[in-house]
């Protein structure tokens, strides 16, 4: 159904649902947000003109709840509902149920919807319209005989997909037949809990070839056109995590075949709306690969170059409104870069991160950056979405302006009270491979050394404002006379200069650090004597003169812990009580603990088994992703500490794990 509509429920959350707020609200369309109970302060409702309850935080009985989204629409009287990306957003029993509910669809066509949300079905389409596709099975049957034959003849490495969604759920590798149950195991996993669909399909694995998509829009009266194309080979898990438009390298000619390739897939299937046609790419050809049915997390990076709102156009298509240009009129201005920023552990395998933003600074109002965050300070991350907090977006005249930009913008980033991938970003973008557009799928993984090595220790600016921060908390009193001498704490001496000592744990180190107070104080640091002038603070930051050197740091304090943001890096440490015991507890020891907050899938040990180092004990899933816990050493199972089903804690002992000797010495 396509006709005017006044207002628009977003069935989404997230930065998403943020952004096509914003479009509604522009458009003079009166704006509705859905929540969970995890989002009911969100940032996605409060900047919605209504919102309406789901369900609890899971998001099976919340954003995934057919029911419930209709529901929601009817009480608040939504005339339309958009699905964003994720979640419903490529289901085609969702679509048909907001139409026949007498709502607008903001989508393609159910019909469309299935022949390409489908992966296995694309590419049988694809295939049979001689669309050159990468060697695989997307067939009906799904044994597992039928999925190992067919992986033999494929030939390994070999990738595991989910033939529904996409975001790089459900994608494993397997290098081996021996590693080919596993993958299968996990991808169906993930499959199953991101879109409720666990069938799969199988594709040889090509290890270094860029990822090139091709925004395509269609109207009603059967336009096609296509609005350039991104290259999103920056990958970690086979997800996105740095999109940009053009593609570096990208030939006219070139361009213009992948666009028509990409026009006639929509075209097949009578496509209307925004969607995307996937390609991997080789210096000599492309392969088709999927194709999304909704708008994408990068669209951002084609707004910038070609001056277009797509959430404006999805709006107006969705209206019955034709296509506003001609393909020759499509714009192709600059060039623009997104990162996303994820609350992430790139040192843990980018395991999710979940806690409470104590502090978040985006780049927002530098030239040529846009900023789309869904999250604010002080909100949580949970472990029931997508870790993404924000995408920030740089555009320039040319490709080395929008670099420059993006490298100032995440200079200008910080995050604290969960871990977050920005100091990997920061590392790609300054990366002189990426600076010279040398990318491939394989970029992350092939520079980790540089790009994930550890932060290393504070340096003495950090240390500097820790240390300062100290000084200002000490020497606040809260005595019932101000006037008292006890209530001060200026460490004055009788017979000498007053000095306040401090130990400070950075990382395994512990750093003992001498304080002279004054108006301008001195510092001695492990390297030697600082002197510091004009320190002056504004709530938790810091501006200060450290050896003749001006620098600004954020010094966040919750009890002993200090995080000391600086130059764009994130410095954890921790105030060392001197009267506390100076040995410390064997760390883990055979306690197998939980790597991040998440709900126990399976528990495939028994008590009083044997295990060896690499066996599997448990299954866990948190946002989305399915880990596998596995014995860090030979040993028996003594205890299981947690059940199927249960939502653990970040650190919670999972199993206990003991020496076969010890064992035994025990039941003696």
């Amino acid at each position: 159904m396509t006709r005017p509509f006044g207002s628009l429920l977003v069935a989404n959350r997230g930065e998403i649902a943020v952004r096509i707020l914003a479009t509604a609200r522009r458009m003079g369309l009166r704006g509705i947000a859905v929540f969970s109970d995890a989002d009911a302060g969100a940032a996605h409702v409060a900047a919605a003109d209504a919102a309406a309850r789901l369900g609890p935080a899971p998001a099976r009985e919340s954003y995934l709840s057919i029911p419930a989204i209709l529901a929601a629409a009817r009480a608040t009287g939504a005339e339309a509902v958009h699905p964003g990306y994720g979640f419903l957003s490529e289901n085609a029993d969702f679509a048909e149920a907001v139409i026949e509910a007498g709502l607008t669809w903001v989508g393609p066509p159910p019909a469309a919807i299935r022949a390409m949300g489908s992966k296995a079905a694309a590419k049988a389409l694809m295939e049979a319209s001689s669309v050159p596709l990468v060697p695989g099975y997307h067939g009906e049957d799904q044994s597992e005989d039928r999925l190992r034959a067919e992986a033999a003849r494929i030939g390994f490495p070999i990738l595991v997909k989910a033939s529904a969604g996409g975001g790089g759920k459900g994608m494993k590798v397997a290098t081996s037949a021996a590693e080919l149950e596993e993958a299968l195991s996990l991808a169906k996993g993930e499959a199953r809990a991101a879109f409720g669909d666990d069938r799969l399909l199988l594709e040889r694995y090509l290890a270094q070839p860029r990822h090139i998509e091709i925004q395509v829009f269609g109207d009603s009266q059967g336009h096609i056109i296509h609005l350039h194309e991104r290259d999103c080979s920056i990958q970690r898990r086979h997800q996105k995590v740095v999109e940009e438009a053009p593609a570096p390298g990208m030939t006219a000619e070139r361009r213009a075949a992948m666009g028509a390739a990409a026009c006639a897939a929509a075209r097949a299937v009578g496509y209307v709306g925004a969607g995307t046609v996937e390609f991997i790419a080789t210096d000599e050809d492309f392969h088709f690969m999927e194709m999304n049915t909704r708008l994408q997390v990068e669209h951002p990076v084609t707004e910038a170059i070609t001056g277009l709102d797509l959430v404006e156009w999805q709006l107006r298509i969705a209206m019955g409104e034709a296509l506003p240009l001609r393909q020759d009129q499509v714009l192709l201005n600059g060039h623009a870069i997104e990162v996303r920023l994820y609350a992430e552990d790139p040192a843990r395998d980018f395991a999710p991160s979940t806690g409470m933003l104590k502090h978040l600074a985006l780049p927002e109002g530098l030239p040529g950056i846009r900023v789309d965050a869904g999250v604010r300070p002080g909100d949580a991350v949970s472990i029931h979405y997508d870790p993404m907090l924000a995408k920030i977006i740089a555009h320039g005249p040319d490709r080395a302006t929008a670099l420059r930009r993006l490298d100032r913008a995440l200079a200008a980033s910080a995050v604290a009270g969960i871990r977050s991938n920005l100091p990997l970003l920061r590392g790609i973008a300054a990366h002189p491979d990426f600076a010279a557009a040398a990318l491939d799928t394989g970029f992350i993984a092939r520079h980790a050394e540089a790009l994930l090595a550890p932060s290393g220790p504070a340096p003495r600016a950090a240390l500097a404002a820790a240390l300062l921060r100290m000084l200002r908390d000490a020497s606040r009193t809260e005595a019932a006379d101000p006037h008292s001498p006890w209530g001060e704490a200026s460490a004055w001496r009788l017979n000498g200069p007053g000095h306040q000592d401090f130990r400070l744990r950075d990382g395994e180190a512990v750093l003992r650090l001498r304080t002279h107070p004054g108006a301008d104080p001195r510092l001695d640091l492990p390297d030697g004597p600082a002197e510091v002038a004009a320190a002056h603070w504004q709530g938790e930051a810091l501006s200060a003169v450290l050896d003749g050197q001006a620098f600004r740091a954020t010094v966040l304090r919750d009890g002993a812990a200090l995080t000391v943001l600086l130059d764009g890096a994130t410095h954890e440490l921790a105030l060392v009580d001197p009267g506390a015991a100076s040995g410390t507890a064997q760390e883990g020891g055979g306690r197998v603990l939980a790597p991040m907050p998440g709900r126990i899938l399976s528990l495939l040990v028994e008590e009083g088994q044997a295990v060896a180092r690499g066996t599997v004990l448990l299954v866990m899933e948190a946002m989305k992703v399915q880990m596998r816990i596995a014995a860090p050493a030979d040993g028996l199972v003594q205890a299981l500490r947690c059940r199927v089903g249960e939502l653990v804690e970040d650190g919670a002992e999972l199993v206990l794990l003991v020496a076969a000797e010890e064992h035994a010495a025990g039941k003696a």
